[in-house]
């Protein structure tokens, strides 16, 4: 299609599976900070005044579970009682040691499961990202700015965006709609809000991708209504926001989520190299597209899949370009380990506003 309309949706890091997604990585990195060799897979559930951690992790780290999730509710603004959620609720431990069944396969370096993993890159922005996804990431970033320093001390921890973007003859044109979703104190009207949200996140998000709307085109709480957030009211999961992680629904992913996981598990390391090699295709100019996809078996070193998918928009030879992706990275569990520094204390910043399209992580850069 070359006319046609895109949403994608983000949403802020007090989002309740993104509180999720930010303990299992804070776990991981705790972990990793103490022995790089640590082997994570944990998850969280947060609901009305509850976490339960449960998974598997073999480590020689000293880990205190429960300190760790307390200092990300709190960091992320969940410290009142009326919350229904907090630093202070109660917190379920269920994490043991790694299956030796999958460990056998790990520790001679085999992927941690099996799967696919897809990679994507394009050229509607600078980072080389779909546009809907990178200006829904930038809105909900900035509402979370906007609630820290005080210039909306009055919103709570939670909240979405939604972009609608306009494409003609295939590229971005303009916005279509805008919408977005932050709880708020009772005392402060809607109206109040809706004109502060345009003011002070839609408009400069916007401007600085070259856009506009006007507030008709911008929808603010769509019920009307809305005084309560949080785990409390919409229960939370790690993991569950596989497509905000990715690519906006833009492109295709893999089956498995990456956050609570190290990086011997594919569903994320793999996702990550995959990623690198597609942007690397687009910032040589080598495609204005690119769609990377891997597969792996547990135990097994190497993928039993690696293909490239450029939709006709490659300026070099098919030849041209595999060798480029064989040069570039080494797809063995092992190989991206080593040459992306994966067995670091890196993952607690990618578990909000997305994975990708984000130059601080070694994934993103061109080589």
């Amino acid at each position: 299609m070359k006319n046609f309309n895109f949403t994608s949706e983000s949403v802020c890091a007090g989002h309740p599976d993104k509180v999720c997604d930010q303990i299992s990585d804070a776990i991981l990195d705790a972990a990793l900070a103490q022995d790089s060799e640590s082997r994570v897979a944990v998850e969280t559930l947060a609901c009305f005044d509850r976490v339960i951690l449960a998974g598997e992790i073999t480590t020689t780290a000293q880990l205190d579970y429960k300190k760790i999730a307390r200092e990300q509710i709190e960091r992320l603004g969940y410290v009142k009682a009326e919350y229904n959620f907090s630093h202070q609720s109660p917190i379920d431990v269920h994490i043991h040691t790694q299956s030796r069944e999958i460990a056998t396969g790990v520790e001679s370096n085999g992927a941690g499961d099996q799967g696919m993993m897809f990679g994507f890159a394009c050229e509607e922005t600078k980072v080389l990202m779909p546009l809907p996804i990178m200006i829904a990431h930038a809105l909900t970033r900035r509402i979370d700015s906007v609630r820290e320093d005080g210039t909306l001390s009055y919103l709570k921890p939670d909240g979405k965006s939604q972009v609608t973007v306009n494409y003609k003859n295939g590229k971005p044109h303009d916005i279509s709609t805008v919408v977005l979703a932050v709880p708020h104190l009772e005392t402060v009207q809607l109206e109040q809000v809706k004109e502060d949200l345009y003011t002070h996140v839609i408009l400069p998000i916007l401007q600085e991708y070259g856009y506009t709307v006007s507030k008709k085109q911008v929808i603010i709480n769509g019920t009307g209504i809305w005084n309560n957030g949080g785990p409390a009211v919409d229960v939370g999961l790690t993991g569950r926001k596989i497509i905000v992680d990715t690519y906006g629904g833009y492109a295709r992913v893999g089956g498995g989520a990456f956050s609570g996981k190290d990086s011997t598990k594919v569903d994320r390391s793999g996702a990550y190299a995959a990623r690198y090699i597609a942007k690397n295709i687009v910032a040589q100019n080598l495609a204005e597209k690119a769609e990377v996809r891997l597969a792996y078996i547990i135990g097994q070193h190497k993928p039993v899949m690696q293909e490239i998918e450029t939709f006709d928009t490659k300026k070099v030879s098919t030849k041209i370009i595999n060798d480029f992706m064989q040069n570039l990275i080494n797809t063995s569990v092992k190989g991206i380990n080593q040459q992306l520094a994966l067995r670091r204390p890196i993952y607690l910043p990618t578990a909000s506003y997305g994975h990708f399209g984000r130059n601080e992580f070694p994934w993103e850069q061109i080589k």
